[in-house]
């Protein structure tokens, strides 16, 4: 016998209430101050604000530990360029992460932080080497056209610094750069295809990250803060809408 209809009306909208409650984001900013954390911070609290996104900003690690605010989290933006992490803090994290929660986070913010722990880069999925010539003009080019968080946009060009990364190799691919080995003294880097926008997965958990996004000019690039906001959302498990095509 099916249902009365208002019977199913009434809990398909209970399911809605359960999943729009689950869209909250903890920015956690810090670290090495010439990434601008704070101003980065900002313009991605302000957006995901805007998004309908329940959103806590916090400049301390001990905030992993919390772990009430934790469990409330669809994803984790973390901003802290090298630093030092406890194991305890450390763990906590990586346990959010492995229990389904969203990791999504841009160049040293995410990537260059914490040297000395691996099993954070084994979660993240590399670690930043160097950047060949400091600020430079370099091109990214789109791999994965038909993937949300680069469908409808070309290859850009930007002026900031270009990562040359040690990356995993179960990373999926999705935007690369290739070095042209005219900066820095390295010739012998002409022609290498760097990963410059990827995904993963870590145990539960979704895991967005782009080398790009040195300071918080670098989001005024369209393309570069599009990527960064699908993303995001990607790891949170939401819908992702264009804001903008290029």
């Amino acid at each position: 016998m099916k249902k009365p209809a208002k019977k199913r009306v009434k809990k398909s909208v209970k399911r809605a209430a359960k999943k729009s409650a689950k869209r909250s984001a903890l920015i956690v900013w810090g670290g090495w101050e010439g990434h601008e954390p704070d101003k980065c911070a900002r313009i991605i609290e302000t957006w995901l604000v805007s998004r309908g996104f329940t959103v806590t900003v916090s400049n301390s690690l001990d905030t992993y530990l919390d772990k009430k605010l934790i469990a409330r989290q669809s994803v984790i933006v973390p901003i802290w360029t090298m630093g030092q992490i406890t194991g305890e803090q450390s763990q906590a994290l990586r346990d959010a992460i492995r229990s389904g929660i969203g990791l999504a986070g841009w160049h040293g913010g995410m990537c260059d932080s914490f040297r000395n722990d691996t099993e954070y880069q084994f979660m993240t999925g590399g670690q930043w080497v160097v950047h060949p010539g400091g600020i430079v003009r370099y091109k990214v080019n789109i791999t994965d056209r038909k993937d949300p968080i680069t469908a409808n946009l070309a290859d850009f060009s930007l002026s900031s610094e270009q990562y040359y990364m040690h990356t995993d190799p179960g990373n999926e691919v999705i935007a690369t750069t290739t070095f042209s080995g005219r900066h820095g003294g390295v010739p012998w880097v002409r022609n290498t295809v760097m990963p410059a926008v990827r995904k993963r997965i870590y145990g539960k958990g979704r895991v967005f990250y782009t080398s790009l996004g040195h300071v918080a000019a670098d989001f005024d690039v369209p393309e570069a803060l599009e990527i960064v906001k699908r993303g995001i959302l990607l790891a949170a498990r939401q819908r992702i809408v264009a804001e903008y095509r290029s």
